[in-house]
């Protein structure tokens, strides 16, 4: 994914640190960014707020409805290679 959003340009080094780069993102897309670290780190966090957030910044409730299914099938991806050891090269 980071190799696909310039993942040598100022923005890819600072989404691989998990940062977001407010400062380099327009207003919608750090939302969006925020919204999607809260489903993977923290899910049971996410508030009625939070959609509301991403209504105000633009994004519709399809784009938001497609932001989770992405961000859940990654999450679903990531675990299953976890699961089998897939990053994990002595196993």
């Amino acid at each position: 994914f980071l190799q696909l959003q310039e993942a040598n340009s100022e923005i890819g080094k600072t989404l691989a640190e998990g940062k977001i780069p407010s400062e380099l993102l327009p207003d919608p897309e750090c939302e969006l960014l925020k919204f999607a670290k809260i489903l993977t780190l923290s899910p049971h966090k996410n508030t009625p707020e939070n959609i509301a957030t991403l209504r105000h910044t633009g994004w519709s409730d399809e784009q938001i409805a497609e932001a989770v299914y992405i961000t859940a099938l990654f999450a679903f991806f990531n675990r299953v290679a976890d699961a089998f050891g897939l990053d994990n090269p002595s196993l």
